[in-house]
């Protein structure tokens, strides 16, 4: 490691399954309640596909060294335009991410201040705080951000092991019994796809230390690594604990709980701990937070140091932190979280994890397109294409299509950093 290229493979796996497990695993058991064993059936595809597409960008890592992240590589395979296309539109998808994560920690925080969730406009007002708490960390540079990853990593899987144990002892000494039943009608393949869509919210981030390639020591061997190893653990660990409290909570209660995680622990073990759960699903989503933030940080300053970005966004301080970019992406996300601050906490979580999944989607697709153009791993490759264009036919059409259009809004973005190379050259 160096003072330029701080993470090394333990921060780089921190940062994938800190992006990974952030508020999707302890909120989405709730928006799953009434898919029941759809869902189940829904993390099992959603968990294949990640794992193809985990390995898609493995392989692209290694053919394509010294890139800088998934929207060079795709600018490698089709043009600068389809790679500023895809940057752009990762990078909306980061700042839907924020504010959806920023929503989830608060969401678990009102807890402790109920007051947070029952006056208008103070959710949204105490995300806008966390928000640029976690800026002004990352402005301090990558090595801080990457030690505050690993930290929050550790302590988000106390919660996690705790739910676990729970379900292990619930199914031990009670049986199937207190476990939904399987519908008599077999598994609904509109509902599975639609599951499929909300449970890959949960798993978006494992391409995260391809996305930071410039900050990365040794990156043709770390960043495969760290990015098989942080889906396939984060992949299992959701399989498990998801579809526990998912399958071992009544639909009604899951579905109207602001924290399913702190319902799940008073409801088999006690009033008391569930409090500790909370505390540690905030902790987990102020860590994944973190971990995105450094990302929006780091796309643009990418995108701009190719060309594709304005040249002023490729301005780094001493610690070679990209501060213009981060201040910059922070001020769009704090927009968004207050234009939507009268919203229910559970509604425009929602809204922000089917955009951003959707988002994210046309990244993996391109990649896995790229993939398939360079000859690499063509099977995997296959898969990831066709487990991208089922998710976004299973995020529905007008958050697709909406997306798209978003995707089309950032070229004004692109023709004024291809005009101001022009008249650099001249």
């Amino acid at each position: 490691m160096t003072s330029t290229r701080p993470l090394g493979l333990l921060a780089c796996i921190a940062l994938v399954m800190g992006n990974m497990i952030g508020s999707g695993v302890f909120l989405l058991p709730a928006a799953l309640a009434p898919f029941g064993w759809n869902a189940v059936a829904g993390w099992v595809l959603t968990i294949g596909g990640a794992l193809s597409l985990a390995w898609v960008l493995a392989a692209l890592t290694k053919r394509l060294p010294g890139t800088g992240g998934p929207p060079e590589m795709v600018a490698a395979a089709f043009g600068p335009i389809a790679g500023f296309a895809v940057g752009w539109i990762y990078l909306v998808s980061i700042w839907t991410t924020n504010v959806a994560i920023a929503i989830a920690a608060v969401s678990y925080l009102s807890i402790f201040m109920p007051i947070i969730g029952q006056v208008p406009g103070l959710a949204a007002a105490s995300g806008f705080a966390l928000l640029w708490l976690l800026t002004l960390l990352n402005i301090r540079g990558a090595k801080a951000a990457g030690g505050f990853q690993i930290l929050t990593v550790a302590l988000k899987l106390v919660p996690l092991l705790v739910v676990f144990v729970i379900i292990i002892l619930v199914l031990a000494t009670q049986g199937t019994a207190p476990l939904r039943p399987f519908p008599a009608e077999g598994l609904n393949l509109p509902a599975v796809t639609a599951s499929a869509a909300l449970t890959l919210w949960a798993l978006l981030g494992f391409e995260s230390a391809s996305a930071c390639a410039g900050k990365v020591a040794d990156p043709e061997r770390t960043i495969p690594r760290a990015t098989m190893i942080g889906t396939a653990v984060t992949g299992l660990i959701y399989l498990l604990i998801c579809s526990g409290i998912a399958l071992l909570l009544p639909e009604a209660v899951a579905a109207h709980s602001d924290a399913p995680f702190a319902t799940f622990v008073a409801r088999f073990w006690s009033p008391g701990p569930s409090y500790f759960i909370a505390l540690f699903a905030a902790i987990s989503a102020i860590g994944a937070l973190n971990g995105w933030l450094l990302l929006q940080g780091e796309v643009p300053l990418a995108m701009a140091k190719a060309g594709q970005w304005p040249q002023w966004l490729a301005k780094t301080d001493g610690r070679g932190t990209p501060v213009r970019a981060l201040i910059i992406s922070s001020i769009i996300g704090s927009l968004l979280l207050l234009s939507n601050s009268l919203r229910g906490m559970g509604d425009l979580f929602q809204t922000m994890a089917l955009l951003s999944t959707s988002a994210t989607l046309w990244l993996y697709l391109c990649c896995a397109l790229t993939a398939l153009k360079f000859r690499l791993v063509l099977p995997v490759a296959a898969v990831g294409v066709v487990y991208s264009l089922w998710t976004l036919w299973g995020a529905g059409l007008d958050i697709s299509g909406y997306s798209l259009l978003l995707m089309l809004v950032g070229f004004p973005l692109y023709w004024m950093a291809r005009r101001e190379a022009g008249a650099a050259l001249a």
